[in-house]
């Protein structure tokens, strides 16, 4: 059996739809949100580029890694590879829009990251980005640098932009229903941690490890509870203020008009 890492989130393989359905959330929502340049900083999967694309006068995308999207049928669509901070290559104030999705939490230096993204954005434009809760997060993930707490999450974008409207993503009874069997499938795995090596060890050493145990354990949970994990849908996911309650935090930030 192929392990993929649970970094990239499928549209297709069932034991991803909690994450999945969750994910596509932000799109939508930006996409309620954005019009003229838009620069997407994570691709990821490309699944979100259809969405976007259609509102958007021109659609940069950017990734560490090449994109596995099929882009040959947008005119306004371009893909960029690039690690980030910085952005070289992008101009300032070249951007009306910037959207980045589950991705601050793997950059070590968030607060050049957001600078970078100040930086590219025009007067007045807006930033919609999106990274998990730490207070609703099962076990450590070794794939992130560090995760934010609500607050420490509104301190650090408010310490570069003008404006910040702070929402958190939350689950009806239905996701809160798989959230409860996956803690308790995580604690039955956890529980053999006895020295706490979870914390102790270096991340790039505990990496490959969670990324086969939390496969594993989501396809488990498909194969145990297939109607409950292949039945939640986007619409199960709602936005509301954020708190230590939330799966993620949903930021709208904003740089100052001239």
């Amino acid at each position: 059996m192929t392990i993929e890492s649970a970094e990239r989130v499928s549209a297709t393989d069932g034991s991803d739809n909690f994450v999945f359905q969750r994910s596509i959330l932000a799109y939508y929502r930006a996409a309620e949100l954005v019009g003229g340049r838009v620069l997407e900083i994570g691709t990821g999967s490309g699944y979100g580029v259809e969405l976007i694309a259609p509102h958007a006068e021109g659609f940069v995308t950017i990734d560490k890694t090449p994109t596995r999207a099929d882009l040959s049928g947008y005119d306004n669509v371009t893909f960029m590879q690039m690690k980030v901070p910085p952005m070289r290559e992008i101009a300032s104030c070249s951007f009306d829009w910037v959207i980045t999705f589950q991705v601050i939490e793997h950059i070590k230096q968030d607060i050049e990251f957001l600078r970078e993204i100040h930086r590219v954005l025009r007067p007045g434009g807006r930033l919609v980005i999106t990274t998990p809760n730490r207070t609703m997060s099962l076990t450590r993930n070794p794939w992130h640098v560090r995760e934010y707490t609500v607050d420490q999450f509104s301190n650090l974008l408010s310490s570069i932009f003008d404006e910040v409207e702070l929402q958190g993503v939350f689950g009806d009874k239905k996701v809160m229903d798989y959230y409860y069997k996956n803690r308790q499938a995580v604690k039955k795995i956890t529980r053999f941690d006895f020295f706490d090596l979870q914390h102790r060890l270096p991340r790039r050493l505990l990496q490959i490890p969670y990324d086969i145990l939390n496969r594993r354990n989501r396809r488990k949970l498909l194969a145990d509870n297939r109607d409950l994990t292949t039945g939640i849908r986007m619409e199960d996911y709602f936005l509301a203020p954020a708190d230590d309650h939330c799966f993620d935090l949903l930021a709208v930030a904003v740089k100052k008009g001239e």
